[in-house]
C-alpha cells in the first residue's frame, strides 16, 4: 500500500498549482462570506475529489493492467483508495477549519467555538462521499463516475444552502442551534456521526472490493 499512497501523491503533486488556485479561493471567500462552515465544507469537498480523481489516472491507457503485474492485489488497491480519500479529505477539511478560523480572528466577525461545533458535524461529509463516490467510479468508470461526484457534491452544498433559507426563514440561528444541540449532548452527536459514516465506509469499501474482483483488464 506504500508504493500506491506515493504514486497517488506524486500524481496530486503535479496538480499543486490547482491546489494552490483553490486555497487562494477560500482564503478570499472567507473574507466575504458570513457562513464559515461553507467554506469548510466546500475544502473538504475539493480535497476528497482530487483524491477519488486518481482513479481516472489508473485507468488511461490500461493502467490496471500494468499496476496489476506489480505485487498489488485488488483489495489492497481499493483500500489504499479509501485511505488516500480519508487522507486529503481530512486534511482538507482542517486547512477548511484553520482558514474560517483565522479569518474570525482576523476581522472578529463570528464565533470561533461555532466555527469548530460546525465543523465537527461536516467532518463526516468526507467518509460519506467517498462511500458514495468510490464504488461508482469502480463500476462505470470515469465519465459516469465523475457525474456522480458532481451530482453529491450539488446536493451536499444545496442541502446546505437549502438548510440555510429555511433557518432564515424560520428566525433561527444556526449557530445558536448548533450550540444548544452540541450542549444537550455534543459526545453523542458528534459520535453518532462518525459512526455512520464509518458504517457507510466499510461497506462501500467491501463494495468496491467485490466490484474490482470481477473486473477484467
Amino acid at each position: 500500500m506504500k508504493g500506491l499512497l506515493i504514486k497517488d501523491f506524486r500524481l496530486l503533486k503535479n496538480q499543486r498549482i490547482s491546489l494552490l488556485v483553490i486555497a487562494v479561493v477560500a482564503v478570499g471567500m472567507s473574507a466575504y462570506l458570513e457562513d464559515s462552515s461553507f467554506i469548510i465544507t466546500y475544502i473538504s469537498l475539493v480535497g476528497t475529489i482530487f483524491a477519488t480523481g486518481t482513479l481516472s489516472y489508473d485507468e488511461l491507457d490500461n493502467g490496471y493492467s500494468f499496476l496489476f503485474t506489480l505485487p498489488v492485489t485488488r483489495r489492497v488497491y481499493v483500500a489504499e483508495k479509501y485511505v488516500l480519500g480519508l487522507v486529503c479529505g481530512m486534511g482538507a477539511w482542517l486547512l477548511g477549519l484553520l482558514v474560517s478560523v483565522g479569518a474570525e480572528l482576523t476581522m472578529q466577525s463570528g464565533s470561533v467555538t461555532d466555527t469548530v461545533m460546525a465543523s465537527l458535524l461536516i467532518q463526516p461529509v468526507v467518509p460519506m462521499l467517498l462511500a458514495v463516490t468510490i464504488p461508482f467510479r469502480l463500476k462505470y468508470g470515469g465519465e459516469k463516475g465523475r457525474l456522480v461526484m458532481v451530482l453529491a457534491m450539488g446536493i451536499t452544498i444545496g442541502g446546505g444552502a437549502l438548510l440555510g433559507k429555511l433557518a432564515q426563514s424560520l428566525d433561527v440561528d444556526p449557530g445558536a442551534a448548533l450550540k444548544g444541540l452540541f450542549t444537550l449532548g455534543a459526545g453523542a452527536t458528534v459520535g453518532g456521526a462518525f459512526a455512520v459514516s464509518a458504517v457507510l465506509l466499510l461497506l462501500s469499501c467491501r463494495i468496491s472490493m467485490g466490484i474490482m474482483n470481477k473486473k477484467e483488464f
